[in-house]
C-alpha cells in the first residue's frame, strides 16, 4: 500500500537515535491470540471496448472507480495535490500503483473466512461501479496486452521520483512500476526470535510461492518467455532494494540488523507540507545526523522512516508485520490461497518448525538459484537435496493444511480454513502452474490471441 502517512511538521518529534527506530520495529510484537491477516492484491483497470488501459481522468477512468466507491460504499476519501488517489474504511484502503494497478489493502483480520468475504465484497463493490462505465479489471501478474508507453502515469508525488531514479539503478524498474500486479498477505509475529524464524521460513520459500502463483506469461500480446515474468523484473529493478537478503539468515539476524540495511538503502523522497521532495540516492544516515542536503540540519521523524520502510522491496518485507511479497496476482480463488497458504505455515508453531526443518541447510546461493529457476521452470525447478518444485510443494501445502486445520477456525457453514488450498493442491498435483495453463490455451483454443484473457480471466 502507498498511501501517504500523516504529515510532518516542525512539532512533529524527531527521531534522535537508531535505537528508537529498533523499537518501532519491536513494537509490532503480539500475543498469538492477536495476530491477524491482512490481504492485499492489485489488478489492472482495462477499457472493455478496445481492451485499452484505464486513464485516469474520464468518464471510464481510475477516478470515476474512486469516486463510485466513494459516494456509493461511503469510503472516505484521500486526496494529494487536487487530486483523488485512494480511499479508506474500517482499516482498509484503495489506493493506486503508478500504472493505475487498483490495489485493495485489506484491514487486519482474524480469519481466512474475514479475509477471503472482504476481497469477494470488494470485487462485487468494484463490480458494481466498473460494469455500467464499460470498466473491467483483470488479475494478472504483467499486463498482457498494452506498451508502456500505452500505460498511464497516475498523479502522485511519489511515483514521478521513483520514475525518474529507476534508470540509473535497473533495466525493468519502470516495467515493475507500471506493468506489474502482486497479491500480497501481512502476517504478525509474537517476539524477534519469531519474527527471525518467520522471515527465514518465508524468505526461502518465496520462490515457491512464486511458482505456485505464477500468472505472468505474456507482455505486449505475446509470450515473453516467462512463467512469471513479474518475477523476471524484479531481478533487475534495484539491487539496492530488492532480492532474497542472505543476511537474514546470519547469526544474530534480528531487528537491529534490519534497520541497519534500511539505513542503508538509498532514499527516494521526503514528505513536507504535503509535497514530495526528492532525495533519491540520498542516505538516511546522514538524515540520522541532520546531514540531508535538501534538509540541512533537520532530523527525519518516524513517518519520514515509515515512509522509507515502505521503499524497500525484498521478497519479504519487514515493517510491524511480515509482507509475503514473490507472488503474482490472480484470480479471487487464489487471492484467498495466497493468504492461506501462508497463514497456515506461519500461525501454527509445530507446522513452522517443519518448514524450517525443510529449508535450514539451503544456502544463499541455492536459495537464489531457485528465485531464478521458477521465472522459467515453474514447478519443475530443482530443489536443494534432490527433487523438484512440485515435490516440495506438496510437503509444504500438506504443512499448511496442518496449520489451517489446527487453527480450528469454521465459516457460517461449518467449513475450516484448508478449503481455500484446494486449487494449490490441484496445481501441485498436476505440476503445471497457472502460467503454463494459460500458454496451453493461448496456443490451442486461442489461437494465439492473448486477448480472451480479458475475459476468462477477468473479475
Amino acid at each position: 500500500m502507498t498511501t501517504p502517512t500523516s504529515d510532518v511538521d516542525e512539532a512533529s518529534p524527531r527521531i534522535e537515535s537508531k535505537a528508537e527506530l529498533i523499537a518501532y520495529l519491536a513494537a509490532g510484537s503480539k500475543p498469538q491470540a492477536d495476530w491477524r491477516i491482512g490481504t492485499e492484491h492489485e489488478k489492472f483497470g482495462f477499457l472493455t471496448d478496445g481492451l485499452r488501459p484505464l486513464p485516469y481522468e474520464g468518464t471510464a477512468s481510475v477516478c470515476a472507480m474512486l469516486e463510485g466507491l466513494r459516494d456509493r460504499f461511503g469510503w472516505d476519501p484521500i486526496v494529494e495535490g487536487g487530486h483523488l488517489i485512494g480511499l479508506t474504511q474500517d482499516g482498509a484502503s484503495v489506493s493506486l500503483e503508478p500504472g493505475g494497478q487498483f490495489e485493495l489493502s485489506g484491514a487486519p483480520l482474524e480469519t481466512l473466512h474475514q479475509t477471503c468475504n472482504e476481497v469477494g465484497r470488494h470485487l462485487a463493490e468494484v463490480r458494481e461501479i466498473a460494469e455500467p462505465l464499460g470498466i473491467g479489471f483483470l488479475g494478472a501478474g504483467a499486463s498482457p496486452l498494452w506498451s508502456l508507453a500505452e500505460t498511464p502515469v497516475m498523479p502522485k508525488g511519489r511515483y514521478r521520483i521513483m520514475t525518474a531514479y529507476m534508470d540509473k539503478v535497473g533495466r525493468l524498474g519502470r516495467q515493475m512500476m507500471f506493468r506489474t500486479c502482486t497479491v500480497q498477505t501481512n502476517l504478525d509475529f509474537g517476539s524477534e526470535a519469531d519474527m527471525v524464524k518467520k522471515f527465514r521460513v518465508s524468505l526461502a520459500l518465496q520462490p515457491l510461492g512464486t511458482a505456485l502463483f505464477a500468472n505472468s506469461p505474456f507482455l505486449d500480446g505475446r509470450p515473453n518467455g516467462f512463467l512469471s515474468y513479474r518475477s523476471q523484473i524484479w531481478t533487475d529493478t534495484d539491487p539496492d532494494r530488492t532480492g532474497m537478503l542472505p543476511f537474514v539468515f546470519d547469526q544474530g539476524f534480528g531487528f537491529e540488523q534490519y534497520v541497519d540495511y534500511a539505513l542503508d538503502v538509498p532514499m527516494y523522497f521526503v514528505r513536507r507540507k504535503g509535497e514530495y521532495l526528492d532525495a533519491s540516492g540520498l542516505s538516511f544516515r546522514d538524515f540520522m545526523a541532520g546531514k540531508l542536503p535538501i534538509l540541512p540540519g533537520e532530523l527525519p521523524a518516524m513517518d519520514d522512516f515509515v515512509d522509507h520502510l515502505s521503499t524497500i522491496f525484498p521478497e519479504v518485507r519487514l515493517k510491524r508485520f511480515l509482507e509475503m511479497r514473490g507472488s503474482d496476482a490472480g484470480p479471487w480463488s487464489r487471492l484467498c490461497a495466497f493468504s492461506a497458504f501462508w497463514t497456515g505455515l506461519m500461525y501454527c508453531p509445530t507446522c513452522l518448525d517443519a518448514a524450517w526443518d525443510l529449508v535450514k541447510d539451503w544456502t544463499a546461493a541455492e536459495r537464489e538459484c531457485m528465485r531464478q529457476g521458477v521465472r522459467t521452470l515453474g514447478l519443475k525447478t530443482p530443489v536443494p537435496g534432490g527433487g523438484s518444485m512440485q515435490d516440495l510443494a506438496k510437503q509444504v501445502l500438506a504443512l499448511s493444511r496442518e496449520g489451517l486445520r489446527n487453527r480450528g477456525n469454521l465459516s457460517t457453514s461449518g467449513d475450516d480454513e484448508t478449503g481455500y488450498l484446494s486449487e494449490l493442491d490441484e496445481i501441485a498435483a498436476s505440476g503445471l502452474t497457472p502460467a503454463d495453463r494459460l500458454l496451453t490455451r493461448y496456443h490451442t483454443v486461442w489461437n494465439r490471441d492473448v486477448r480472451p484473457i480479458f475475459e476468462e480471466e477477468a473479475y
